[in-house]
C-alpha cells in the first residue's frame, strides 16, 4: 500500500510534508513577512509557528491532504489566479483548466467551483499521494492517474486536446516545461493559456522565461520577477502582490475578474510601488 505523503511549498516558500493528515515536516520560509496574512496572527510574519497554525487550519477547515477534502471552496480572495480563472471559466471564455489537487496529481476540471476549491487554498504542490475519496469527488474519469497521483502538466494538456475542449488553462509553478507547453503543436481553434503562481526566489533567467511564455504571472515574493516587470512594463493589477499580464489574452482574463468584483482594470503605472509587497522579496 502506498504511504500517504504530500509535499507543498507553503507559506514563505516553507516546505511542509503532510502524512496521514498530520503535519510531520515544516522546513525554513525564506519570507518573514506577507503582506496578505497581516490581519491575522503574528502580523503577517511568517514564523513558522504561523505556519503551522495556517496549514493546520486548512487541515482542519476544508480537509487538505485527507480523505475529507472539500472541493467546492468559495472565493478566498477578492483576486486571485484560482479566482479568475473561477470568473473566466462561468463567463465561457475557458472551457478546461489543467490543475493539481492534493491526493489527485494532475486533474482536468470544466466546474468553476472546483476551480475554486481545488487551487484556492493550496500553494504549490510538490509530490502527492493518491487518495481514493478525493480523486472519487473530483471524478476519477478527470484524473491523469488515479493509481499514481502523478504531477504532470503536459500529460493533462495533451488529456485536455483529447477530450476535444478548445480553451484551455494551464495552472503552473516555473518550470522550463512552460515552454513546451506554449509550443506544443495544436489545432488552430485551440487556445492555451498559461497561469503562474509561486514565483519567489526564480532567477532573473527563470524570471524572463516566463514574461516570454506565460499569460497571468503571480508576482509573489519574488524580486525578479518584480524587476523584469520594470522592463518589460506589462499590464498588471494589485501593489502586495501583484498579478502580471505578459499578452492580450492574460490582460483580458484579468480585466474580466476585476469587473466581476467591482475593481479597478489592469494598468500599466510606472515605477511600480512596491511599499506593500511581501519582505524580503528575494
Amino acid at each position: 500500500m502506498t504511504k500517504d505523503k504530500h509535499v507543498i511549498e507553503a507559506l514563505g516558500k516553507a516546505e511542509v510534508t503532510i502524512e496521514d493528515g498530520k503535519i510531520t515536516s515544516i522546513g525554513e520560509p525564506v519570507v518573514d513577512y506577507c503582506s496578505i496574512f497581516e490581519k491575522y496572527q503574528d502580523n503577517g510574519n511568517l514564523t513558522k509557528e504561523f505556519i503551522k497554525n495556517n496549514i493546520n487550519k486548512r487541515i482542519w477547515e476544508f480537509g487538505m491532504c485527507t480523505p475529507k477534502r472539500s472541493i467546492k471552496v468559495e472565493d478566498v480572495m477578492s483576486f486571485g489566479i484560482s479566482e479568475t480563472l473561477r470568473t473566466n471559466m462561468k463567463e465561457g471564455k475557458i472551457g478546461c483548466v489543467v490543475g493539481a489537487c492534493d491526493g489527485v496529481g494532475t486533474l482536468l476540471m470544466t466546474d468553476p467551483d472546483n476551480v475554486q476549491g481545488v487551487g484556492g487554498r493550496v500553494s504549490a504542490l510538490i509530490s502527492t499521494t493518491p487518495i481514493p475519496e478525493v480523486i472519487e469527488k473530483v471524478g476519477k474519469h478527470n484524473v491523469l492517474n488515479p493509481e499514481t497521483a502523478e504531477l504532470n502538466p503536459i500529460k493533462g494538456l495533451k488529456m485536455a486536446i483529447n477530450r476535444g475542449y478548445k480553451n484551455i488553462a494551464i495552472t503552473i509553478i516555473p518550470s522550463t516545461i512552460i515552454k513546451e507547453i506554449r509550443e506544443y503543436p495544436v489545432d488552430e481553434d485551440v487556445n492555451i493559456y498559461i497561469l503562474v503562481a509561486h514565483t519567489t526566489n526564480v532567477t532573473k533567467e527563470e524570471a524572463e522565461m516566463l514574461f516570454d511564455y506565460a499569460d497571468v504571472i503571480s508576482g509573489c515574493a519574488s524580486r525578479n520577477i518584480r524587476i523584469v516587470a520594470e522592463e518589460r512594463k506589462p499590464y498588471y493589477s494589485g501593489k502586495k502582490v501583484p498579478l502580471y499580464a505578459p499578452t492580450s489574452a492574460g490582460r483580458k482574463m484579468l480585466d474580466l475578474r476585476l469587473k466581476h468584483i467591482g475593481k479597478e482594470l489592469t494598468t500599466r503605472n510606472y515605477p511600480q510601488d512596491f511599499s506593500k509587497s511581501p519582505k524580503p522579496l528575494i
